[in-house]
């Protein structure tokens, strides 16, 4: 039978990818959980790491406040927008 210290030690523990070395790909790893698009997780690493992080953030805020159905479609869409209106590619 386990403690009730052990119960609340297995349970408080952050989950943790031991692949994760960057913090790009940190940041894209959560990204893609925030949009509920984990199947795509690698776009979203390959973006935290080239893309302007102001750029991404406004897209994510765009779409989190959109509660939109599909959220990577929409944030693919937010950012082709932010970068046209920035003079980007």
């Amino acid at each position: 039978m386990k403690s009730l210290k052990q119960i609340f030690d297995e349970r408080a523990k952050p989950e943790t990818n031991k692949y994760v070395t960057r913090e790009w790909q940190d940041y894209g790893y959560r990204l893609a959980k925030e949009l509920d698009d984990e199947a795509h997780k690698s776009l979203y690493i390959k973006m935290a790491k080239n893309e302007d992080r102001t750029l991404l953030e406004q897209a994510k805020r765009f779409v989190i406040d959109a509660n939109a159905d599909n959220r990577g479609a929409l944030f693919m869409w937010k950012v082709k927008e932010l970068r046209k209106k920035s003079g980007g590619y």
